[in-house]
């Protein structure tokens, strides 16, 4: 595995609310897959790098509406939610967002991390250059130019893709009540009889 891009996009202090957030960053891998919306974040430590995630919900036990863990009623039902229904890691903390994509071991995490922290300091650098542009939201430019020849090499069938044969021809659809025509009928007519 080879990381072939990283895009950086710097964090001004007046466009964040949130003083840690320092760099928002996609990565490539094999020119062939991409990750985005990883945040570079100033840590006690240093700057470290936090994956994709998204918010954990559940549902409402009246309605069956998702809400988010933190949420004190249902969004649709506005009955009073348990909020000790969150689940807490073992430090007692609750566990409120899960990583869509993330390294499975430690070597992984620091092969990436590393790289991308070096990328950043890079875009530091070159942020105070004059003309600075960043490239971070450009990241879909070119993305699909090559598309076609990347399925058909992947494509290993000798025939091209068939359509099934009962949406060849629309026209000959029939209906259950044929002696209406199913222009003047309502939807779902027909479906009980």
């Amino acid at each position: 595995m080879e990381i072939t891009e990283i895009r950086i996009k710097l964090m001004d202090a007046k466009e964040s609310n949130n003083e840690r957030l320092q760099a928002f960053c996609s990565i490539t891998f094999d020119n062939m897959f991409v990750i985005r919306d990883l945040k570079i974040i100033e840590g006690a430590k240093g700057s470290f790098v936090a994956m994709p995630s998204r918010k954990l919900t559940d549902r409402c036990p009246e309605c069956s509406c998702k809400n988010h863990l933190r949420a004190r009623y249902c969004n649709q039902c506005g009955t009073r939610l348990n909020e000790d229904r969150a689940v807490r890691d073992a430090d007692g903390r609750i566990k409120l967002h899960a990583d869509i994509a993330h390294p499975i071991n430690s070597a992984c995490r620091e092969f990436v991390q590393n790289a991308i922290i070096k990328a950043f300091h890079e875009e530091q650098e070159k942020a105070k250059q004059p003309g600075y542009v960043c490239r971070y939201d450009e990241i879909d430019a070119g993305d699909y130019d090559d598309y076609e020849q990347v399925i058909n090499s992947l494509d290993r069938r000798s025939e091209p893709y068939r359509r099934h044969p009962g949406h060849d021809n629309r026209s000959g659809h029939r209906h259950a009540n044929t002696s209406e025509p199913s222009s003047e009928r309502s939807f779902g007519a027909g479906i009980l009889d």
